[in-house]
């Protein structure tokens, strides 16, 4: 009967992921390499790896469609346009802020929300950051599934949903080849997984040069067929008054929406910076103008479609693309096959870094002894798979809602964050004590849960909610909607308010008193106990005035 328990335990041992040696038991449940702090050598993420990688992102179907919704809603071309750029450009002024904590300290999200939400309160975040990050990989690869479904049909025309027998029901959202072309998309991605992130941003590069420029391609191939641009440019607004404004506000909100994930969780990828200014001045500037440009093909490609084919315009780019398969010759199956295979590699370097990174990051917090950021990643394509994303987009407008709503929570976490490094400790980390499970460490308040970033975490998802039932179809006053319609300032501004003012009220440990971020003297941090002394220590860092550390027990 022992060989058993003992055959585990070797089992247990074989599957643990490397780790310091003669840390404890609960130390285990808080630290592996990936979630340490990055080491100079691994900090190779310069200001032009940042431009890429944001130009890359922005270049995927999602963004391209950022403005149909808005123009459908009543806005002209150029007033969704310029809900594009004043939304973005204020996502990337939150991209920036949080993504200095990773920048400085090379310290990822799960690891810098323990200093505002406690050593195991941080774990709620962490787990609400990984299940959205695994809905949104399904999604994403779906649609990816459709690049690959254009580029067969490019080579075989034979390929086609409606000569092909389907197997699945008209109910189900899906068909065999839809699905055939999913599964070979997703199998496809799983070799990117492998590359650790230090070394992803190659693929970023890559996207940067070839997917702007098919992108460009399309949008002359379109026009040129269109004999102009078409009639959207020339559409007025077809709403007025305080009806457009109101619109003007929800379109702008909207990017911010599209933005949340990554708000949170930008210093997965800062803090392999090689130096904090490098993710800076290059995600400010380079997040509104790839995303807003991204947008503006959108909408001429659109409008030029209405030209093309008559009647409303096609704001799927895939779809349009379909129709110059099956409209087209030899020429035309291969500038599509060479613009569908642009926008999977999109579609990829997409779901790499806002999904399967993300979420690898996220669930190694959760369990680091046995994940590491690798595994996470395949962790988050099986469940990608297996939630078969399709019927999510059976439904895809109450899907839409309910993913835009998802930002009212991470608003609340973001603001929560925010106003902790900002506001309360004013730059400043003891980054060996975010991974101390013992009690008298100055993160872990009580029972390992800070009850003031909870207070305010809840406060900033219950001053949108009358407003949320409301976008459900629920009927409540004006006032609620109004305020849902500011549903991420609201969420990030109640919540960081209240947690500063809870903090005033109730001083917290490890704060200081004048601006005063110690990130640059972080080497390689030892965190076993009978290891005292950090890099930190080291170099006489520590002068901070502690309020309120006889609440743990200890002072600076």
């Amino acid at each position: 009967m022992s060989r058993k328990p003992n055959a585990l335990r070797r089992l247990a041992g074989a599957l643990a992921v490397e780790s310091e040696p003669g840390l404890t038991n609960a130390q285990l449940m808080l630290t592996n390499h990936d979630l340490k702090p990055v080491e100079p050598e691994r900090r190779q993420w310069g200001a032009w790896n940042f431009v890429g990688f944001w130009i890359a992102d922005s270049f995927n179907i999602n963004t391209w469609m950022i403005s149909s919704s808005m123009i459908v809603a009543g806005l002209s071309w150029w007033q969704s346009w310029l809900c594009v750029w004043i939304g973005y450009a204020i996502a990337g002024c939150f991209i920036c802020l949080t993504g200095r904590i990773g920048a400085v300290y090379h310290i990822g999200f799960p690891v810098a929300s323990r200093a505002s939400f406690g050593i195991w309160g941080s774990l709620w975040p962490v787990l609400n950051r990984a299940a959205m990050a695994c809905v949104w990989y399904g999604v994403q690869a779906y649609i990816g599934g459709h690049c690959v479904y254009l580029m067969i049909r490019a080579i075989w025309t034979s390929w086609d949903r409606d000569k092909i027998p389907d197997t699945f029901s008209e109910s189900s959202g899906t068909t065999t080849a839809d699905y055939a072309s999913f599964f070979i998309f997703w199998f496809c991605s799983l070799p990117a997984i492998w590359f650790p992130v230090h070394k992803i941003r190659h693929l970023f590069t890559v996207k940067a040069y070839f997917v702007p420029c098919a992108g460009i391609a399309f949008l002359i191939w379109a026009v040129v067929r269109a004999g102009g641009v078409g009639p959207i440019v020339r559409q007025p607004a077809t709403i007025e008054g305080s009806e457009l404004a109101w619109e003007f506000v929800k379109g702008v909100m909207s990017s911010i929406a599209n933005f949340a994930t990554l708000i949170v969780n930008d210093p997965d990828f800062s803090r392999f910076a090689t130096k904090p200014r490098d993710a800076l001045w290059s995600q400010l500037f380079t997040i509104p103008i790839g995303f807003a440009l991204t947008s503006f093909i959108g909408i001429i490609v659109s409008s030029s479609s209405s030209v093309i084919y008559g009647g409303d315009p096609i704001w799927d780019p895939l779809d349009l693309l379909e129709r110059f398969v099956a409209d087209g010759g030899s020429a035309a199956r291969f500038g599509v096959f060479v613009i569908a295979l642009a926008f999977a590699l999109a579609q990829l370097g997409t779901n790499i870094a806002a999904n399967s990174v993300s979420a690898g990051t996220d669930m190694t917090a959760l369990l680091p002894r046995y994940l590491s950021i690798r595994r996470g990643g395949y962790v988050c394509a099986a469940v990608g798979l297996a939630m078969c994303p399709y019927t999510l987009l059976t439904s895809s407008n109450m899907f839409t809602t309910y993913l835009s709503a998802y930002s009212v929570f991470l608003s609340s976490i973001a603001g929560v964050i925010f106003a902790d490094y900002y506001l309360v400790r004013r730059g400043y980390l003891e980054v060996k004590e975010l991974y101390d499970a013992r009690r008298s460490g100055p993160y872990y308040f009580t029972f390992g849960i800070h009850w003031r970033a909870y207070a305010a975490y809840l406060g900033g998802i219950v001053v949108n909610v009358v407003g949320f039932a409301g976008a459900v179809g629920t009927e409540v006053p004006i006032g609620a909607t109004y305020v849902y319609n500011l549903n991420f300032f609201c969420g990030y501004i109640v919540s960081a308010g209240m947690y500063w003012g809870l903090c005033k009220l109730f001083p917290v440990p490890a704060t200081s008193d004048r601006w005063m971020e110690v990130g640059d003297e972080i080497d390689d941090i030892r965190l076993a106990y009978d290891n005292q002394s950090s890099s930190l220590e080291e170099e006489g860092v520590g002068s901070a005035k502690g309020k309120g550390f006889e609440e743990a027990g200890k002072t600076v």
